[in-house]
């Protein structure tokens, strides 16, 4: 197995990671990414970003992706293919015990400093009308999409909270919201659950799941089953949206780094810091709240400063102790 030592690694890319890499470049900190495997993140899913300052005609998410990309070499960032496997945080970090991590099974990086940036996926029902028709009428982000389907029906699957309010900001923007309920009753609080009833444009339609997404090139409707007749209909929709949960890609974090009960790493209030010296965490991998691609950037920019401002103060420590 190959080794090498590195000032700072950035695990997963995305608007986190890359701005995390932009940063750390120009404070001289060398950073090595490693893109993993979805380089770029959920973003270059999207077709259309329009809510991301900066592009006031929107922009394509993959071509978003490729700018902060570019952007990040151009300040001398280590961007490579590859996913990280494994690896093994320090307690008590030093030159004696750098944090460890594995990538693809074959290569050893030794660092400093680590940055966790590896976002988190969606859930998705597994149909493959589903798939096939992701970014074009189908979403996993009513507050990323909705403005798209401005005036027109849309339907949301999903029956907690994260659903109840995608449905109640998608009542603001479309003409009809349908909200599809496997059981026969809601898994959201009592509060959320009466501000979606009380929308004159929600429609609940309990024991329903879907059977199939309609459309070629985009949404044309749904096909829907009631769970206890097993009758069929179709919705007339051009928007899907799925909010059925995120689930965070942590898993390989889980014996070092303290998380709740989804799996989204805990940092200190107003800092990206771990509970283990020189590991950050920032973007969605960290964020069940916003899960939006601007502050996702904003806790990458802040993962960099707490990364550097944690390199000098190891610095200024080991260099008394020589004195």
């Amino acid at each position: 197995m190959t080794s090498e030592h590195v000032k700072c690694l950035i695990i997963g890319s995305g608007p986190a990671g890359y701005t995390a890499a932009i940063y750390a470049s120009r404070a001289n900190m060398n950073p090595v990414m490693y893109q993993g495997p979805q380089p770029g993140g959920q973003l270059t899913i999207t077709n259309d970003v329009e809510n991301f300052p900066g592009y006031p005609d929107g922009v394509n998410g993959p071509q978003m992706m490729q700018d902060l990309e570019n952007q990040a070499r151009r300040f001398g960032s280590d961007i490579r293919y590859g996913m990280v496997t494994a690896v093994e945080f320090s307690d008590h970090p030093g030159r004696d015990r750098p944090h460890r991590a594995i990538v693809d099974d074959s290569h050893e990086i030794t660092a400093d400093s680590i940055i966790i940036s590896t976002g988190a996926s969606a859930k998705w029902l597994g149909l493959p009308s589903e798939m096939r028709l992701n970014g074009r009428g189908v979403s996993a982000c009513a507050v990323c999409d909705g403005f798209f389907f401005r005036g027109q029906d849309v339907a949301i699957v999903g029956a907690g909270d994260t659903a109840a309010e995608e449905a109640s900001y998608l009542a603001n923007l479309c003409r009809k919201v349908y909200m599809l309920v496997r059981r026969d009753e809601m898994r959201a609080s009592k509060f959320m659950q009466q501000r979606v009833k009380s929308a004159h444009n929600i429609e609940i339609l309990y024991n329903t799941e879907t059977a199939e997404v309609l459309g070629d090139d985009e949404v044309s409707g749904l096909r829907i089953r009631n769970t206890i007749t097993g009758e069929e209909s179709v919705l007339g929709v051009t928007g899907f949206f799925v909010a059925i949960g995120h689930k965070p890609n942590t898993d390989i974090f889980r014996d070092y780094l303290d998380m709740d009960e989804n799996g989204y790493i805990l940092t200190e209030k107003g800092s990206t810091r771990t509970n283990i010296p020189g590991v950050f965490a920032c973007g969605d991998a960290q964020d069940n709240v916003y899960r939006q691609a601007i502050t996702a950037a904003g806790t990458g920019c802040m993962a960099a400063l707490d990364a550097e401002r944690y390199l000098v103060t190891v610095e200024m420590q080991e260099q008394q102790l020589v004195h």
